[in-house]
C-alpha cells in the first residue's frame, strides 16, 4: 500500500506541477501587456509632472536639458545615475526617483488589460493561449489542485514513516520502534488511498491533468473561443487575481463586490461556505459572494445590474443545496426566458432541468419529482402547479410581483410562505415608487418592513439601504465588470417632416399618447426618424457590426422591417413563443457579419442574450427608463468585447424631449433607493410618476403648445 500512498502522492504532485505551469504562462504573457500599458501611459507623461506631484518642490528644468522628457524616463533610472546630472544633488535624485514612483504607482492602479479583439498581436495571442488552457480545465481543475494539495500535506508524514517498510534491508536496520511506526503507517496510508479511490479522487486528478497539459491551441482558434466564451476568460482572470497572482485586473473599489453592505453583514457573508462542486462554470468573486448571500440570509433579492450574471448565482445556490442533499428546486419566470433558464441550468450546473409548460408540462413535474433537479415554470402556471414541497423558490424578474393586488403575486407570496429558502432576482426593483421596493423586501423578509420608509421624504436614501441590506444585495457594472468596453449613447435629435408633423398633430388633438409616439413612422417615404435608422444600419453594415431595433410598437418594428429589407433577420416581439424567441436570437448571433434583429422593447428587453450585437437603436423615448435600460443590457453584459453604441432617435417638435426630461425623476428615485449612490438625502420632489398620470400631463403640454403655435 505504501505504493499506492506513492502513485497517489506522485499523481497530486503532477497535477499541482501542471497547474503551477499553466498559471505561470497566464502571469507571465498578462505581465507583459500590463507593463506595456503602464509603460505607454508614463512615456506619454511630461516629466514636468514631477512638480505637481511634491507641490512645486522639484525643479526639473535641469533633467529636461539632461534628455529626460518624460516621466517613464526617470523610472528607469537609478538616484545614482539621476545625480551625475549637474545641478541634481543626492536629495533632490531621491525625490525625483520617489515622485516618478509615485506616479507610476498611481497609473499602475489604474489600468487595467483588456483584449480587443479588432487589434490581434503576437502579446494578447500568447495570452488567449495561455488563458483557454484554463478556461478548456474549467472548474473541476482548480477544485483538482485544492484536493491534489491537501493530499499531498496529507500523505507526507505516513510516507515518510512508512519508508522502513518498503524494503526488508531499510526494516532490518531500521529498529523495532521506526517498524512499528511504520506499520502503523502504512496502514494510515492504506485508508487514505482507499477513501480517494471510493470518492474517485484518482480520475479527478488524471482528467485534470490531462486538461492542463493539453498542447495550446492556435491563434484561429483562441481568437474565435475568445469571441464566444469571453466572460469565462475574464472569469479566469478575475479568479488569479483574487489569488494575488495578477495585478492590471481592475476589480472595482473597495467593497463593490460586496455591494458596499455594512461591515458586520459583509463578514458573516463571507464567513458561509459554497460548495460549487456542482457548478461547471468558475464563478467571479461578487458572484461566489452573491450565492453566499443568498445561502447565508435565506430569504433575500440580488438586484444586480443587468448583464452580470444573476441567473449563475441562482444556479449556484441551488447547486450548493444539492450538493448538500436536497433535491427538488423551482424557478418562477416569465415566459420569455424559460429555454434560457433550461439552457443555462444544463450548461452552467450538473442540475437537470424541466420546463412545466405547454401540453407536456405534467410529465415533466413527474420526472422532476422522481429524478430531482430544477423545475422551470410560468408565473402563470403556477395556477396548476401542485404545492409539491422545495429546497428553494428562485423568481426571476420579481419586479413582476410588486403590486399586491396582481394575481401572480399573490401565488409567488404562497410559495415563498411555506418555502424556507426564497431568492427573488431583479436588475429593476423599483420602477416607479418606493412602495413597490416594499412589496418585495416583504415577500421576503417583512419583519424589516418596520424599519422601511413607506415614501421617499421620509427618512432618506442612504437610511433606506442601510435598513434593507438584510434582504437586498445590488453591485453595478461599473464597479464589478470593468473589462467591458465602454457604452456610447447618442441622443439622435431631428425634426420632423413636414407629413410626420401632420399625423402629429392629429393625434395630439385625439388626445392619443401612443399614436404620439408613434407618429414619426405614420409617413415612411418621408418619416425623418426611419432615414436617420437608415442611415446607422448602412454604417453597421460597412463595419460589420449586428444591429438590434428596439420599439415599443409592433406597427413600427414593421415599418422598419419593410424599410430594412434583407438585412433583418426577425422580429422579437411578445407574441412569440418563448421556444422562437430564443431560436431567433440564435440564429442572428450565428451570423457571420452584419445582421439586423427587430426587437419589441418588452420582450427582446427581457431575458435574451443579445450579446453579438454591438449598435442598439431605440425607436423612440420609453415611458419607464429601466425599459431602456434593460433593452441595452441585453447588449453590453459580461462577455461583451466591442464597444457598444446606442442610438436614441429623438424629434425635437414633439413629445420626445418633455418625456425625456420627465421621465429623469424616475432615474433619480431608482438610482436613490434601489442602486448604491453617492447622492446625499432624498428629496421630495423625486415622487412617484405612475404612466398613465405622465401620459395625460404629456398630452396635456402638447395640446397647449401646438394651441399656442397656431
Amino acid at each position: 500500500m505504501v505504493g499506492g500512498g506513492g502513485r497517489l502522492g506522485e499523481a497530486a504532485g503532477g497535477v499541482v506541477t501542471a497547474w503551477g505551469a499553466a498559471v505561470g504562462e497566464v502571469v507571465e504573457a498578462h505581465g507583459g501587456i500590463f507593463r506595456g500599458l503602464v509603460r505607454g501611459q508614463l512615456e506619454g507623461i511630461p516629466v514636468e509632472q514631477l512638480k505637481e506631484v511634491t507641490e512645486g518642490r522639484l525643479q526639473t528644468g535641469v533633467l529636461a536639458g539632461a534628455g529626460y522628457r518624460t516621466v517613464a524616463q526617470v523610472c528607469g533610472a537609478s538616484a545614482q545615475e539621476l545625480v551625475r546630472i549637474p545641478g541634481i544633488g543626492g536629495s533632490t535624485a531621491q525625490q525625483l526617483v520617489g515622485a516618478a514612483r509615485q506616479i507610476a504607482e498611481a497609473v499602475e492602479r489604474s489600468t487595467a488589460v483588456r483584449i480587443d479583439p479588432a487589434r490581434p498581436d503576437e502579446a494578447s495571442t500568447a495570452l488567449l493561449v495561455a488563458l483557454h488552457r484554463l478556461v478548456l480545465a474549467g472548474p473541476g481543475a482548480r477544485r483538482a489542485v485544492g484536493e491534489a494539495e491537501e493530499i499531498e500535506r496529507r500523505l507526507a508524514a505516513p510516507m515518510a514513516a512508512a519508508r522502513p517498510a518498503t524494503g526488508w534491508v531499510r526494516g532490518l536496520v531500521a529498529g523495532a520502534e521506526r517498524r512499528e511506526a511504520a506499520r502503523r503507517a502504512v496502514e494510515v496510508l492504506e485508508k487514505q488511498v482507499a477513501a480517494a479511490e471510493a470518492d474517485g479522487v484518482p480520475l479527478r486528478l488524471a482528467q485534470a491533468g490531462a486538461d492542463l497539459l493539453r498542447p495550446g491551441a492556435g491563434e484561429v482558434e483562441v481568437r474565435v473561443e475568445f469571441e464566444h466564451r469571453a466572460a469565462e476568460f475574464y472569469a479566469e482572470l478575475a479568479l488569479l487575481a483574487d489569488e494575488g497572482l495578477l495585478t492590471g485586473v481592475d476589480r472595482g473599489g473597495p467593497g463593490a463586490a460586496e455591494g458596499h453592505l455594512p461591515d458586520e453583514l459583509a463578514e458573516s457573508v463571507r464567513a458561509e461556505r459554497l460548495d460549487d462542486r456542482g457548478c461547471t462554470v468558475s464563478l467571479r468573486g461578487y458572484q461566489a459572494f452573491g450565492a453566499r448571500f443568498a445561502l447565508a440570509r435565506k430569504r433575500v433579492m440580488i438586484g444586480d445590474e443587468m448583464g452580470l450574471g444573476k441567473t449563475v448565482q441562482a444556479l449556484a445556490v441551488l447547486a450548493h443545496l444539492a450538493a448538500a442533499g436536497e433535491r427538488h428546486f423551482l424557478v418562477v419566470c416569465p415566459a420569455s426566458v424559460l429555454v434560457n433558464w433550461q439552457r443555462e441550468t444544463g450548461s452552467r450546473t450538473t442540475l437537470a432541468a424541466y420546463r412545466y409548460h405547454g401540453q407536456e408540462r405534467e410529465a415533466a413535474r413527474a420526472q422532476w419529482l422522481a429524478g430531482g433537479g430544477v423545475l422551470v415554470a410560468t408565473y402563470e402556471s403556477l395556477r396548476t402547479l401542485a404545492e409539491d414541497p422545495v429546497a428553494a423558490l428562485v423568481v426571476d424578474e420579481a419586479h413582476f410581483v410588486k403590486n399586491p393586488a396582481a394575481q401572480r403575486t399573490r401565488l409567488v407570496a404562497e410559495w415563498a410562505a411555506r418555502t424556507e429558502r426564497v431568492l427573488f432576482l431583479t436588475g429593476t426593483p423599483m420602477e416607479n415608487r418606493v412602495e413597490e421596493f416594499r412589496t418585495l423586501i416583504g415577500h421576503l423578509q417583512p419583519d424589516l418592513l418596520s424599519e422601511l420608509p413607506a415614501g421617499p421624504g421620509v427618512a432618506g436614501s442612504v437610511a433606506f439601504r442601510r435598513a434593507v441590506a438584510p434582504a437586498y444585495l445590488r453591485r453595478n457594472q461599473q464597479d464589478v465588470l470593468t473589462e467591458l468596453p465602454d457604452v456610447v449613447r447618442v441622443d439622435e435629435w431631428g425634426e420632423l417632416s413636414g407629413p410626420d408633423r401632420a399625423a402629429y398633430a392629429a393625434a395630439v388633438a385625439e388626445g392619443n399618447f401612443m399614436a404620439m409616439r408613434r407618429a414619426a413612422y405614420a409617413e415612411p417615404a418621408h418619416s425623418a426618424k426611419l432615414r436617420r435608422l437608415r442611415e446607422l444600419v448602412a454604417e453597421a453594415a460597412e463595419s460589420g457590426h449586428k444591429v438590434v431595433v428596439f420599439s415599443y410598437f409592433r406597427e413600427v418594428l414593421a415599418t422598419v422591417r419593410e424599410a430594412l429589407g434583407e438585412a433583418v433577420r426577425g422580429t422579437v416581439s411578445g407574441a412569440l413563443p418563448a421556444e422562437v424567441r430564443q431560436e431567433l436570437v440564435d440564429a442572428f448571433s450565428a451570423v457571420d457579419g452584419h445582421a439586423v434583429l427587430l426587437c419589441q422593447i418588452q420582450a427582446g428587453g427581457l431575458g435574451l442574450n443579445l450579446q453579438a450585437a454591438n449598435v442598439v437603436v431605440l425607436c423612440e423615448p420609453q415611458v419607464k427608463p429601466t425599459l431602456e435600460d434593460q433593452a441595452v443590457a441585453r447588449a453590453q453584459r459580461m462577455g461583451q468585447i466591442r464597444r457598444v453604441r446606442v442610438h436614441r432617435l429623438l424629434a425635437t417638435d414633439s413629445l420626445d424631449r418633455g418625456l425625456v426630461e420627465l421621465l429623469r425623476g424616475k432615474a433619480e428615485l431608482f438610482d436613490r433607493y434601489a442602486r448604491r449612490s453617492d447622492l446625499a438625502e432624498s428629496a421630495p420632489e423625486a415622487v412617484d410618476v405612475s404612466d398613465r398620470a405622465l401620459a395625460v400631463r404629456i398630452v396635456e403640454d402638447e395640446q397647449l403648445r401646438l394651441a399656442g403655435a397656431e
